[in-house]
């Protein structure tokens, strides 16, 4: 399942997985674990405690975080079923979707409208939690509240509002006069939690699991407290206790069989379902059992164990509730399909779908059509495919899908050469059309159709050029010619939809069908069709309306697909963009009444400009086209503070020239949701930490890491609901979709540098190396990351580009960049493990001469650092043989890494070298002065008037940086192996009473190497000190502003741009240079 696929499917409802708005009107949902939205948690806090937890209510109720994901699936496919074991049932007066119900209370009965979802009848819990009154709470129980949500609720209170210390000293309290309660004690365990006392809080949490409660305050704020920890196969125990002491509860069941599915334990989800069936015998029940076999069926390592045993086993339980007449809603149906469908066995399933039960699917439209459809296909059965859609196209002749669908089986059945029999229908579905000429009829009689309705259709029109271009591609241009001049059918269709904004994107995918040499002509006869005012000598000819606007933005981006602005020389672009700016500010008087959350009707015509800048600025290397590109996109932020496009080449650009400060607030304000900090996080974890803002990266990190870490949980309560609502066809694909996540290129990328730079800004300087490793559980031996199942989720595409085929993004330029990525990630990967062995290692005090031999532990862990070097050596040399091709990407496509400049700065040579420091010491001292002599050079500078940037020069600082740091590690290592030798030297020398003995060569060594390293770090950071001086003393008045060409408004954009870059120069550099001053306290440290 696609991530744009499921994306949709997710937000389908247009409401947010959050929950419902405050102030919305509508309820909070039911319990996530129980079969069927049920009576509601006795909640009067609506607070959740901290963010993408769970709530705890004031009267010791828990509702999970899944509750809010409101609006996520449709209503459920189950019939509705009574609560389990509610005293307080409401009856239903009607069984309209809004029905109103009678809650008996104290003082009578009142009335309150059911809100729109199927299910049990909520029970009078509902109406209290909704009330939130507690005076209605004692009325409607008609009982005294129990003692203990009154003693509990001050602890409630404080959790709900982050005062977790409070909460912990009032759990306290409580718990001196009532040692027994157990609520108190998981509570006080949540409070520690928080607090960041997680071995305290799973001690008390152990505690009371250990006496297995069956309450459900207790089982379920234990739930909440395993979650936070990331245990959630802890809750599987708790409730396996339960339903040990209480068997026969429906409640603690269900609670177990969706314990097994946060944790995929499928074997045990089929026995949990069964034993609550047995229980309870309603239909949810015994199909929960029957999915959880298909996903033993998914998950079995074995194809032939799953299509030998666990789908047959499905498949009879559910042919035994057929045969007993006991299959209820369309979600049985699906399943039964389901099952058929991945057995195989597409006759029976098309049996299924066209028969009885096949009515019951009704909740989707033409649901049960596009089954059938699917099923023929499988079974080659192209008569009833064409017939099929045919007549689905007869009722809907706007339906694109289903005319791709007439257009493979009729190429299908000219190609079989099939005939209809004799006698009898054509198929089950009717007539079927088996030639060239009678699709090119059908679709002349839909167009002709089409003219008689008052709302114009699209689709019969791009139907007729699909149906030209597949008689092309078969080489029957007899046919061809029957439907007409492709150029003509297109000049018609602008003509009718030109105005539109979709006009361009249906006539994209049928461009290639002119000849190159006719397509100015088409251009100029598109343009005769626009309307304009007259052009005038100083004036050009500029649309009178919206329409007309629409119309012209059309012809504009055509004109590029096609080519014609990319054979202009440097002179007539800049032309073009001064008129594509002229019309976007012409346009901008159209949008003067639109919202700053709406675009700009004139916007394409900015972004069409700034496509043509680049194209200068790559083709002549001229910085002075980037800067113009960047300043017209600020402009038209300005105007259209929601453009996405202008954010996203506002990011790419600034990045390109080394400035990152801009980009930070660029990228939070595109407001990323969910899967997009994996499909477009690249654009900003490439450049931060590379471009010396480490406190940036860092943030950048942790936003990436944090959806990723969220994956886990959040797709195991979309499973949950999935069960819930009997939508079982999405479980596959929500498992499809973690898996996906937790194999994403983006996620082991992130993850590494993360750590990675987590010891560049704190190993040796706030903390030690092995507390820093140790911290992040990082060990040699282990490499986590999933090489063979790892996915590149990135969307190369987020750019809207109108370049023609030849320079948009390929296929392989895709293959080439996930295959560089998966290189330089293996290379960080490596260095990473090479990093963390370092703490591993111990020496021996005595020399090697000595008759004492090295522990087997030492010497496994040396045989372990030698082979990862070997590696490293190995993905260096193919790292750089793919560096010596020189592969170019779009600009608009996949962002190169950092490789490249890793290999020209040295710092690869430096690297390598410092992990060979205890074979080798002197290689590693000339090779950092190499990386040292790249480093220099001014970032900014003005050049004949012109503004000029070096980000090299800054990528080869950081480097630098990360090469000094790792150096520095491994010279602590080898300080920590000399310093108990040189101990050692000097006992024998007070013993013998020596004082000639000479010290070996390598302590006056190293103690040349370490003065080096510090002369080396000081003479950086006066460089840096004097970029610095340089940055803050540079002039932008200096600049040639060409002011009779720049108006005011220009010039004020051209300085705030100038501005951003100067100042995230600045910003880097500062950075860069405290982190080296901390490293050379370090190295001053380091006395043998």
């Amino acid at each position: 399942m696609s991530h744009r696929r499921l994306g949709s499917f997710l937000q389908g409802t247009g409401t947010s997985l959050r929950g419902p708005p405050r102030g919305s009107g509508k309820p909070p949902l039911c319990h996530p674990t129980r079969p069927q939205p049920m009576a509601w948690p006795r909640a009067l806090s609506r607070q959740a405690i901290g963010s993408g937890r769970g709530c705890l209510s004031a009267t010791g109720r828990v509702r999970l975080p899944a509750e809010r994901s409101w609006g996520v699936f449709p209503p459920p496919r189950f019939p509705p079923t009574p609560f389990p074991s509610s005293p307080d049932t409401l009856a239903p007066r009607s069984l309209g979707p809004y029905s109103l119900y009678r809650i008996a209370t104290a003082g009578g009965v009142a009335e309150r409208r059911r809100w729109p979802f199927k299910g049990p009848v909520p029970g009078a819990g509902a109406a209290r939690a909704h009330c939130g009154s507690a005076l209605v709470i004692m009325a409607t129980r008609g009982h005294v509240q129990d003692p203990n949500d009154r003693r509990l609720r001050p602890i409630y209170d404080y959790l709900d509002n982050g005062n977790n210390k409070l909460a912990i000293q009032q759990a306290d309290k409580l718990l001196k006069k009532h040692k027994d309660l157990h609520c108190a004690k998981v509570l006080k365990a949540i409070g520690l939690q928080r607090t960041g006392k997680q071995d305290d809080a799973f001690a008390l949490a152990r505690e009371v699991a250990a006496l297995e409660p069956t309450d459900d305050n207790s089982l379920q704020a234990l739930t909440i407290l395993y979650r936070e920890m990331h245990r959630p196969e802890l809750v599987t125990k708790l409730y396996e206790a339960a339903v040990k002491k209480v068997p026969n509860s429906e409640e603690y069941h269900s609670h177990l069989f969706m314990a097994y599915a946060r944790v995929g334990e499928y074997k045990k989800m089929q026995q949990a379902g069964m034993a609550l069936y047995k229980i309870v015998p309603k239909n949810p029940y015994y199909f929960w059992s029957v999915m959880s076999l298909i996903m033993q069926s998914i998950s079995a390592q074995d194809e032939n164990l799953s299509k030998t045993m666990f789908l047959p086993l499905a498949e009879r339980m559910v042919e035994r509730m057929v045969k007993e007449d006991k299959i209820e809603a369309e979600a049985e149906v699906e399943l039964y399909y389901m099952i058929l469908e991945r057995l195989g066995k597409y006759q029976e399933a098309l049996d299924v779908i066209r028969g009885k039960l096949g009515e019951k699917l009704t909740s989707e439209l033409q649901s049960r059509e596009n089954k059938c459809m699917a099923m023929y296909k499988k079974l080659s059965r192209w008569p009833e495919c064409n017939a099929l859609s045919r007549r689905l196209l007869l009722k809907n002749s706007d339906d694109w899908q289903f005319y791709l669908t007439y257009f493979d089986s009729i190429f299908q059945l000219i190609g079989e050469a099939w005939t209809p029999p004799a006698e009898g229908e054509h198929s089950l579905e009717g007539e079927v059309h088996y030639s060239a000429e009678e699709a090119v009829k059908f679709i002349e009689e839909r167009i002709l159709e089409e003219a008689k309705n008052t709302r114009h259709l699209r689709g019969p029109y791009l139907a007729k050029l699909e149906l030209i271009r597949r008689l092309r591609h078969q080489g029957w241009k007899d046919d061809e010619y029957k439907l007409g001049d492709p150029e003509e059918l297109m000049f018609q269709y602008f003509k009718k939809f030109g105005d539109k904004p979709c006009c361009f994107t249906d006539l994209k995918v049928f461009v290639d069908l002119l000849p190159a040499s006719r397509c100015t002509k088409f251009i100029n006869q598109l343009l005769g069709e626009v309307s304009l005012t007259t052009p005038t000598e100083d004036k050009l000819a500029l649309p009178a309306d919206i329409k007309g606007l629409q119309q012209h933005l059309c012809v504009v981006q055509l004109t590029r697909l096609l080519g014609l602005y990319h054979g202009m020389d440097k002179d007539q672009k800049l032309k073009v963009v001064r008129e594509l700016m002229l019309r976007y500010h012409h346009g901008l008087e159209f949008g003067k009444s639109c919202l700053k959350t709406e675009l700009q009707f004139s916007d394409y015509y900015c972004l069409l400009a700034v496509h043509v800048l680049i194209d200068i600025w790559l083709e002549a290397g001229e910085d002075r086209a980037a800067w113009q590109a960047l300043i017209l996109l600020e402009e038209g932020l300005t105007h259209s503070p929601s453009n996405a496009q202008f954010k996203l080449l506002l990011v790419r650009i600034y990045c390109l020239l080394g400035a990152f400060e801009p980009v930070v607030d660029l990228y939070s304000s595109l407001d990323a949701k969910h899967i997009q900090h994996d499909t477009i996080g690249y654009l900003l974890t490439r450049y931060a930490e590379s471009l010396g803002q480490y406190a940036a990266a860092s943030q950048a990190c942790n936003f990436a890491l944090r959806f990723f870490h969220s994956n886990q949980k959040d797709t195991s309560e979309y499973i949950i609901q999935a069960y819930k609502y009997g939508a079982f066809e999405k479980i596959p694909e929500f498992i499809a979709f973690r898996n996906r996540l937790n194999n994403s290129l983006h996620f082991a990328q992130v993850r590494t540098e993360r750590m990675l730079l987590d010891l560049l800004l704190e190993a040796n300087i706030s903390t030690s190396l092995e507390e820093s490793v140790k911290s992040m559980s990082l060990s040699p031996e282990e490499d986590d990351i999933p090489w063979k199942d790892l996915r590149d989720n990135r969307d190369l595409h987020v750019f809207f580009t109108w370049d023609p085929k030849e320079w948009d993004v390929s296929e392989e330029h895709k293959k080439l960049s996930l295959e560089e990525e998966t290189l330089w990630l293996r290379i960080r990967s490596l260095t990473l493990r090479l990093v963390s062995g370092l703490p591993t290692l111990s020496h021996p005090t005595e020399p090697k001469n000595s008759d004492k031999t090295t522990e087997n532990g030492v010497s496994s862990r040396i045989d372990i650092i030698r082979s990862l070097l070997q590696q490293l050596e190995g993905i260096l040399d193919a790292g750089k043989r793919f560096v010596e091709r020189k592969i170019q990407y779009p600009f608009l496509g996949p962002v190169p890494t950092r490789m490249a400049g890793f290999f020209s700065s040295g710092c690869c040579q430096c690297q390598t070298s410092s992990f060979y420091l205890i074979s080798d010491i002197y290689e590693l001292d000339t090779n950092g002065l190499e990386v040292f002599s790249l480093c220099k050079g001014d970032i900014l500078e003005v050049q004949d008037g012109h503004l000029r940037t070096h980000p090299s020069i800054l990528e080869n600082l950081v480097f630098f940086v990360e090469t000094i740091s790792i150096v520095l590690w491994v010279t602590s290592y080898c300080d920590s192996v000399l310093q108990p030798y040189k101990l050692n030297i000097q006992k024998r020398k007070k013993k013998k009473k020596e004082t000639n003995i000479l010290m070996p060569p390598v302590f006056s060594s190293f103690q040349r190497y370490v003065a080096g390293l510090q002369l080396l770090i000081s003479s950086v950071l006066e460089n840096i000190k004097g970029l610095e001086t340089l940055l803050a003393a540079l002039k932008l008045e200096e600049l040639s502003l060409e002011d009779s060409v720049l108006s005011q408004e220009e010039k004020r954009f051209t300085k705030t741009v100038h501005g951003k870059v100067q100042s995230s120069y600045q910003h880097s550099l500062q950075e860069i240079g405290e982190l080296l001053k901390k490293r050379l306290e370090t190295m001053k440290k380091l006395k043998v």
